[in-house]
């Protein structure tokens, strides 16, 4: 089961309990997916989807606004003139149809009508991707007009919608998780809402963990790496000169880095006597490194004289 079904199963089953809320759902359900065919003798509106639970939202609300019980894979007659007049894309004093292409804006103006229609929307033409694996919300919409009207009730709720074009279509969309959070917030989604945030900590926890372990490897390597260096300087000083040639405290640290190699500069600090901080190994070890790299310069001064 997808995540956008677990999404539109919930929405279907969601009604809302005022009537101008009912219309405005309604109306986006009508304008993303419904379809009128005007003949000589009358008109019909039919839903063009394959899925069985927008119809089934169609019908809960063609019930709850004008008690119609019939099947709603298509309406005829007058009850056609009565949805479209109630949602005003048909005139009835000019007998004439209104543009579907965008819902009226008197429809949607209270923010509990903005959510509904959002939630028609999406049941009509949403979709969502697993969240496990990618975060994407979007609705395909028909026209650039429809896709602006949609990103423009979604950016009254903050939501940071985009608009993009594929094929014939504009799809907008959103990739920010904690805006598909907001967003299933206003479509009162509350159930699928859980379900992400689930998805979202576990992943947040995943690469938490991840960037520990990742940075503990750099500094692994990284101490590893400089250990390596220094007991090559080490060991080059002791071949060219002898360490005995060190001051005490430098033939202190060698010693030491020769036989702890993996040690960490914090503990090896406190195998000296008297014990050193990080800062003091650092230094002489720092201090090796110069005599060596001193000691190789002069060597290469002589083979070329």
């Amino acid at each position: 089961m997808s995540f956008s079904y677990e999404i539109k199963k919930e929405l279907a089953s969601h009604s809302a309990c005022a009537r101008h809320c009912q219309i405005a759902e309604l109306s986006a359900i009508i304008s993303y997916a419904g379809k009128i065919v005007r003949t000589q003798k009358d008109a019909r509106l039919k839903i063009e989807t394959g899925n069985s639970m927008l119809l089934d939202k169609f019908k809960l609300l063609l019930s709850k606004i004008f008690s119609m019980e019939k099947a709603v894979e298509e309406i005829t007659g007058s009850d056609v003139l009565r949805v479209l007049e109630c949602v005003k894309m048909w005139d009835a004093r000019k007998e004439c149809f209104f543009n579907m292409e965008t819902v009226n804006a008197l429809l949607i103006q209270q923010a509990c009508c903005k959510r509904a229609f959002i939630r028609g929307a999406f049941l009509a033409c949403g979709s969502m991707s697993n969240p496990g694996k990618s975060y994407h919300f979007e609705i395909v919409c028909r026209t650039r007009k429809q896709a602006q009207q949609l990103k423009d009730v979604m950016d009254s709720f903050d939501v940071d919608a985009r608009i993009v074009v594929r094929k014939k279509n504009q799809v907008v969309y959103v990739k920010e998780g904690s805006h598909i959070v907001d967003l299933l917030n206003i479509m009162e989604a509350h159930e699928a809402l859980m379900n992400l945030e689930n998805v979202r900590i576990v992943k947040e926890m995943r690469n938490s963990v991840n960037r520990r372990v990742n940075c503990e490897t750099a500094n692994i390597s990284k101490t590893v790496t400089a250990s390596v260096r220094q007991i090559e300087d080490i060991e080059y000083i002791r071949n060219r000169k002898g360490l005995e040639s060190l001051p005490d405290h430098l033939r202190e640290a060698a010693a030491l880095r020769l036989e702890y190699p993996d040690m960490p500069l914090k503990e090896l600090g406190t195998c000296f006597s008297p014990p050193v901080g990080k800062s003091g190994v650092n230094h002489r070890l720092r201090r090796i490194s110069q005599i060596a790299a001193e000691l190789r310069e002069n060597d290469k001064e002589v083979a070329v004289s």
